[in-house]
Order: C-alpha cells, then structure tokens, then sequence
C-alpha cells in the first residue's frame, strides 16, 4: 500500500473516531456543554489535559525549534513544564472548589463586578485566537504536505473536523475526543523517534540516545551537533545566543502563562472533587513528560540528519523528501555559486518579506523569494522549521506507515487544542456575556444555542488566522502565553491569595497587562519586524518573554489600588475563605 494511501487511511480513520466520539457524547445541557457534567475521571481528565495543552507547537514545532536554535530552544521546555506546577498548587484545587463554569466567571465574582468578567472575555478572546492561530497553520501544513491538498484547504478541512466535536459535543465531547486524541499523538511521536534513535545512535531510548554516541564511531551526539553547527558558521548547538534576562523572561513568560491558560484551566472544571483536581495536574504531567523529554532528542536526530542528507549534495541528487517539501514552499534552495551543490551554512537564503502562500514570486514558508539573489552569506538552503518533526521519518527513511502515523498524530495535536480553545470563547461569550451580563433571563436551551453559535463563529476566525498566521507555531504560541501571563494569571492569583484586592484593580491591571504586551508584540512582529532584534528590545527582552513585564505591572496596578479604592465586600473575604478552606 502506498504512503499515500496510507496517510489517508490513518487520518480517515482517526476523524471518524473524533467524530464518532462527539455524537456518542453529545452536550444534552450547558452543564454538559462547559464542564461535561463534572463527571471526568481524573485519569482521563489527565490524558485530555495533555491533550489539550499538547499543541500544534509542542508536537510539530517544539522539536524543530531545538534542532535549529539549540540549547536556546530549552525555555521551551522548562516555562511550558514548570507551568503545571504552579498549576497544581497556586490554581487548580481553588478554582475546583469555586465550582462554577468558567474563568471569567471567577472573576466576574470574587471582583464582584461584570465590567471585570467583561474585561476577562476580552483578554481570553486575544489569548485564544493567538493560541489557534498556531494550531491551525500546523493543520495547514501537515494537509500540505501529507495529503497534498493546498494548505489553504487543508485549515478549511480542519475547521470542519472541530466543528463537528466542538460545537456538537461541546466540553463532554471534546474531553472523551481529546483522551483519543492523546492515545494518538504520543504513539505517533515515539515510535518515528525511537526508531530515528536506533539508527543513530544505536540505544532503543530517546532520551538516553540524546546523550549516547552516534553509530559507527565513538563521538557523541552532541559533540557531533557541535562540531557541524561551528564548521558551519553556526554557534556550537549546545550554547546559548540569548541573553541570561530574555532567557528568564521567556521562561516566567510560559511558565505564568500556562498557569493562566483558559482552556487549561477550565479543564479542572469537570472533575469530581476538588482532590481529583491535584490528580488531573499529576496525570497530566507525566503524559506530558512522554513528550517532552523525547523532544530533545527528536530535534537533535533531526538536526544532524538534515546536515548529513543535504550538505554538498547535488541538487539534481536531491532525496525525495526534499523534492516532496519543496513543492510546497516550506524548503528552498537557490544556486548562489553556480555550482549546482547545495550549501548549507550561517545566514538568510532569501531575501523578502512575509507574504500570502498564493504570491506568485514564490514563496517559502514565511518568506518571499526575491528576483535578485542575496549573494551576502553562503547559505543557499532555506528550511522552515515547523517541518522538522513530520520530514524526520522521510529523512531516516523510514517505512511509509510511519509517515501517515505521523500525519494523524500531528493533526490530532493540532485539533485537540483548537478544540479546547473554540469552547473557551463560546462558553465566556454565552455564558458570561449573554447569561451573566446582558440577557440573564434567557431559558438554558438559548444559552447553548448562543454557545454553539458562538463557536461556530470562533471557527471561522480561526481558520483566517491559520490561513494568515503571525509566525512559526512555537512563537505564536508562545505570544499567547505572555498574553496570558499578564492578564489572566495575576486576576487569578490575586483573586484568591490577596483579600484586599479590588474590582479597580483587578481591572486597570488586566487593561494595562493586554495593552502592553500586545503593544509590544504588534510593534516587533508587525509595524516594525526589521527592527526586532535584541539591540531594539526594551532591557533585550524578546516578545516571546515581554508578557512577564506585562505581569509585573498587572500585580503593581493591582496592589496599588487597594490603597485608593474602597476594599471588597465582607461577602468577598468570606468566599475567598471557603475556597481556601482545605
């Protein structure tokens, strides 16, 4: 059987399955819709978190990030990690014991105010619609690519599938999907990555052939990584070019965001009790651990196949991966030195802008190729790095089936959050706008009319932004948690551990937080991306890492504001006090 046909059958198969799912556990009410009945095991709360959180960015991105940025690419890792720590002990038992639907709602309360639950949508809606921006350019382009579809058609397709066990099965069904959904992803990554491991290091385990020696010789991975990356012009693999600050702020950035994530968060919603809240963060952390301690070495495996693949290869000679991805835009080559060999080394390919993939220039992922070669560096060779993850099988040759495992898995990712972040912008807009706010008298059948019409229109804005995305998957993503950490996470925190917080605050400091993470964001990733680079960042903190300062001034607003406004009702101090009750 063909990889082609393959790949269909794998992803035909995994999509009847989600949707099979989402009609077996149809949402018969809103409590079924938001929180699906608060009846979840903690188990498969577990799996489902990890389904939920485990991205487009962490299955596609995250590996292909470390295999070209090195150890910079760690933060990655440590902030999205150490995020659930801060979960499982600052967050999640509070919220549970809280006991309503949604994360607005908290605030809406316990800031005794609906401007505040107004404001709190307003942050999650810029939060989610980041979020999926990432999620919906990795279904675009594994479409692209395994399917061979446009890319553009390939989000529309992904659109449809979500809509289905979204809109449809709403948080019961999306948590009975995501449990699926997992058991896919993680058996799609390990199995190209323990094979990947054997042949080159020899050693069955990932994470031991990370640091093991490579087949036929006695030097080991990583020095090899070094060695190729210096002898290219590159600083040595294990070396970082980010500064001790941006580092630390990249870090706190993901690590405060993951904490206040709403489609997180909302996960320990649906538990039994407030202890199998705890459990869900536990499971939940080592399902994900299966992930991210394989990615390491996903992404070094993959480095050094690459550079062994390509260097000094005749174009014509080319492996047919190579042929297979640049069809689509997302590798490039262009003869500087008329020597027909591809070279591979420090330095832009191309030269251009982002554009639209339809431009007729050609484009390479996320840029153009100009008409006039850039003869300033040696490079010729342009790899866009969410790729790296899905082309490592076809780069160790490895059988077909591996491949289309790899498509379902990438999709199941991709889907698995999207989902989670779509029923998070319907349930705030009709719970907490409609219900809450503006038509509390509606019956419970209107309320899930407006939530599933409001998700409908989440999934339409959502494919745009994955047709038009901002960046690569991991830094879309990772704009999404400092939007996160500066708006959601310090109301929370503040919410149940600082009593004299008050409704002014909460709310200058949620405004201000979105304002100027977002500001900052637009300014380098949009309205100036010439100038963003760390000589023009503020103290030479990135974007990515920009939301702790953000936070900082959130919780300075904050504390600020108790000294001028008048302090929470008695009823506020008593509920803080049931919540906080062991």
């Amino acid at each position: 059987m063909s990889t082609q046909l393959l790949t269909y059958l794998f992803v035909g198969i995994t999509f009847a399955l989600y949707i099979g799912i989402a009609f077996w556990s149809k949402a018969k009410d809103t409590g079924d819709f938001y929180v699906a009945g608060k009846g979840v095991h903690p188990v498969a709360n577990g799996m489902a978190t990890a389904a939920d959180w485990m991205s487009a960015a962490s299955f596609i991105s995250i590996a292909g990030i470390i295999a070209f940025s090195g150890r910079d690419g760690s933060v990655y890792l440590m902030g999205w990690t150490g995020g659930y720590v801060l979960l499982a002990l600052l967050l999640a038992p509070y919220l549970r014991k809280f006991g309503k639907y949604t994360v607005p709602e908290f605030i809406g309360t316990r800031y005794y105010s609906d401007v505040a639950r107004i404001v709190a949508v307003l942050c999650l809606i810029f939060i989610s619609f980041t979020y999926i921006a990432g999620q919906m350019r990795g279904v675009g382009i594994v479409f692209s690519r395994f399917l061979e579809v446009d890319i553009n058609l390939g989000v529309i397709i992904g659109m449809v599938i979500v809509f289905f066990y979204a809109v449809m099965g709403g948080m019961k069904g999306i948590t009975y999907t995501q449990v699926a959904q997992y058991c896919v992803l993680i058996f799609a990554y390990l199995v190209p990555a323990i094979f990947i491991s054997i042949l080159v290091t020899g050693n069955p385990v990932p994470q031991l052939g990370f640091g093991d020696t490579v087949v036929g010789g006695s030097e080991y991975l990583l020095d090899k990584l070094d060695r190729i990356t210096t002898e290219l012009g590159f600083v040595p693999y294990t070396e970082n070019t980010k500064s001790t600050l941006d580092v630390f702020c990249i870090t706190a950035a993901l690590m405060f965001g993951t904490a206040g994530l709403p489609h997180v968060i909302v996960r320990f919603f649906t538990v039994p009790k407030v202890r199998d809240a705890r459990k869900s963060v536990g499971y939940a952390l080592v399902f994900i651990a299966l992930l991210f301690t394989t990615a390491p070495a996903v992404g070094a495996f993959a480095r050094v196949n690459l550079t062994d693949s390509l260097q000094d290869t005749k174009y014509v000679e080319a492996p047919e991966w190579f042929k297979n991805w640049e069809q689509i835009g997302l590798v490039a080559w262009q003869d500087k030195n008329n020597d027909g060999a591809i070279q591979y080394s420090v330095g832009n390919a191309f030269e251009g802008v982002k554009i639209n993939f339809s431009d007729e220039i050609g484009v390479h992922g996320e840029r153009v190729v100009s008409n006039e070669q850039n003869l300033s560096n040696k490079n010729e060779l342009y790899i866009d790095r969410d790729i790296m993850v899905l082309a490592n099988p076809e780069i160790a040759s490895l059988p077909g089936w591996v491949f289309a495992l790899v498509a379902a898995g990438a999709l199941a990712a991709a889907l698995s959050t999207a989902a989670g972040l779509l029923l998070v912008i319907s349930s705030s807009i009709s719970h907490d706008l409609m219900k809450k706010t503006f038509r509390p008298n509606i019956s419970e059948k209107q309320e899930l009319l407006y939530a599933r019409m409001a998700a409908t229109a989440a999934v339409i804005i959502a494919g745009y932004f994955g047709i038009n995305p901002p960046g690569f998957v991991a830094q879309v993503v990772a704009l999404a948690f400092g939007l996160a950490a500066s708006t959601i996470f310090p109301a929370l925190l503040m919410g149940i551990f600082y009593k004299a917080a008050n409704k002014e605050g909460v709310i200058a400091g949620m405004l201000a937080g979105l304002t100027i993470t977002l500001s900052y964001i637009v300014y380098f990733k949009f309205y100036a991306p010439d100038l963003n680079n760390a000589s023009h960042w503020f103290l030479g903190i990135s974007p990515e890492g920009f939301g702790v300062i953000g936070m900082l001034a959130n919780l300075l607003i904050i504390i600020t504001a108790t000294k001028y406004f008048p302090k929470p009702p008695s009823e506020v101090y008593k509920m803080i006090d049931e919540i906080r009750q062991p």
